[in-house]
């Protein structure tokens, strides 16, 4: 019988084991700062049923184009140094262009970044 040992890889010249504790930290929707003029967007998801009971498969489930913001960056800056204001705030549900910015997931919750540009309207309560 052969015997391996299994070692983790280190860097060169690192003395530490490869799973520092900065991997262990989990990032988590509410450490999240955009920047510049973009916005954290958690999507409203859609119903996974019609209203006469037959169930919509993933592969033709529209991207939805609401949700709720989670976070606002602090704004572009404009060519003359100035800060650009951001029109919308922490909390705000809103509507957003289709195909627009990128998704990611973050503590099981599929989350968008997009620009401010790309948002269309804030839905009044």
């Amino acid at each position: 019988m052969l015997a391996t040992a299994t070692t983790a890889k280190r860097p060169a010249g690192s003395t530490k084991p490869a799973s520092s504790s900065r991997s262990k930290e989990r990032l988590s929707a509410k450490r999240l700062r955009p920047l510049g003029d973009r916005v954290v967007i958690q999507p409203t998801p859609h119903d996974e049923m019609t209203k006469s009971g037959i169930v919509i498969p993933d592969t033709v489930k529209e991207k939805p184009q609401e949700g709720a913001i989670l976070a606002v960056g602090p704004g572009r800056i404009l060519d003359d140094g100035r800060r650009e204001q951001i029109d919308v705030k922490k909390g705000d549900k809103v509507l957003f262009a289709k195909y627009a910015g990128t998704e990611f997931k973050v503590d099981d919750l599929d989350l968008l970044i997009v620009s401010h540009k790309d948002i269309l309207a804030i839905v009044e309560r």
